[in-house]
């Protein structure tokens, strides 16, 4: 019988991964001390679960100095009414706590897709180096829900054929914010029709379920809301790393219409097209990721927390230079050094256009280049057999 190797780690390595664990996570809390972090988006879902608990208007609000109202369907506000029972204070160290804990989530679900092992200590470090990641980064800092939302959707795509409520994850995720519902359209188009029905199912009772406890709000949501797209915020800031955004900053233009409309359809066939036909479920779900911020209206930088997962895979088909050419962009912060008061997001030279849409023509850039990657690694799966 072959015996498997055990690998041992060193009290050296531990206490390396653990120190650089601890290190980040305290600069990560300096600087948010210093900087007096608001976690805005903390303050609008606890906004959306006290109108819940009140019987308030649940889109009528507005919050922050930002003025930020409620952009969720109703079924997230009711998973947001816990947020009212603490203090804030004890609220944003919890949101903190919890996005750390789930970006080490997701960086084992990532070594699962990728097929790496996920050792603690390997995890420890790649979480530490991976909250420096701007999106990553973002979401930590503004208390967003990207990364809970990624790990739903990546432990329930990563567990095996057949595993008994596959897709109800997926279809939770969609039922807080519409957007991975891109994943159960990938699920059927790869023939996997049980999981997509399922996952579909678990999405539409979370919109039943608003409806029945929230039915006035539902009916605003779905009617009226969901379409307003200036609700969520400018369409052509440098915040905004959808195609939409890149297009509008390219033309000048606030409101480019069909000179993006039109493309984000080609986008998004192209991109669930090239799903379809990874020769890995692993590329199929990547490319499902970065095609849905890509279509989507509105995708701030916080959006791409996907970058973890394709770093990993990257990373394990030894493609080192990309994977660190990959990490690079999104550690770079380039968007945030145009400038982007008032107009002048519309005023950028072209070579600044580069610099304030990194995330949507590296999405492009990966589409374009997928069949080649795919292409490459099924040679050199060939060669190694």
């Amino acid at each position: 019988m072959l015996q498997r190797n055990v690998i041992r780690r060193s009290p050296s390595e531990v206490a390396s991964a653990r120190t650089l664990l601890i290190v980040s996570l305290a600069a990560f809390s300096a600087l948010c001390v210093v900087t007096h972090a608001p976690m805005a988006d903390v303050l609008v879902y606890r906004a959306e679960g006290a109108a819940v608990a009140n019987g308030t208007d649940l889109y009528g609000f507005t919050v922050t100095e930002w003025r930020l109202p409620a952009t969720y369907p109703p079924f997230a506000a009711l998973l947001f009414v816990p947020t009212t029972w603490l203090p804030l204070g004890a609220l944003k160290l919890a949101f903190a706590a919890g996005n750390v804990a789930l970006l080490a989530a997701l960086v084992r679900l990532s070594c699962r897709l990728a097929d790496l092992p996920a050792r603690a200590p390997a995890v420890c470090a790649a979480t530490a180096l991976a909250l420096w990641l701007e999106p990553v980064f973002q979401t930590v800092l503004f208390g967003q829900i990207n990364l809970a939302l990624a790990v739903l959707i990546l432990w329930d795509l990563t567990r095996p054929t057949g595993a008994r409520g596959k897709g109800i994850a997926l279809g939770i995720a969609a039922g807080v914010k519409l957007t991975p519902a891109l994943f159960i359209a990938y699920l059927l188009l790869r023939g996997r029709r049980r999981e997509a029905v399922t996952a579909a199912s678990a999405f539409a009772g979370t919109v039943l379920l608003g409806a029945v406890v929230l039915p006035a709000a539902s009916v605003d949501f779905f009617t009226r809301r969901l379409y307003e797209t200036g609700r969520v915020g400018k369409a052509w800031i440098v915040d905004n790393q959808s195609l939409q955004g890149l297009i509008a900053r390219a033309l000048g233009e606030r409101e480019p219409g069909l000179a993006w409309a039109l493309p984000a359809v080609a986008v998004a066939c192209a991109g669930l097209w090239l799903a379809r036909r990874a020769p890995q479920d692993r590329w199929g779900i990547l490319v499902t990721a970065t095609t849905a911020p890509l279509v989507c209206p509105i995708s701030w930088s916080h959006h791409w927390v996907w970058c973890v997962p394709l770093i990993a895979v990257l990373h394990a088909e030894r493609r080192l230079h990309l994977a660190a050419a990959v990490t690079i962009v999104f550690t770079a912060r380039t968007l945030w050094l145009v400038p982007h008061q008032g107009d002048l997001d519309l005023q950028l030279p072209w070579w600044q256009q580069l610099l304030a849409s990194p995330y949507p023509l590296l999405g492009l850039a990966l589409l374009a280049a997928q069949p080649s990657l795919s292409a490459a690694r099924s040679s050199s799966a060939s060669m190694i057999r």
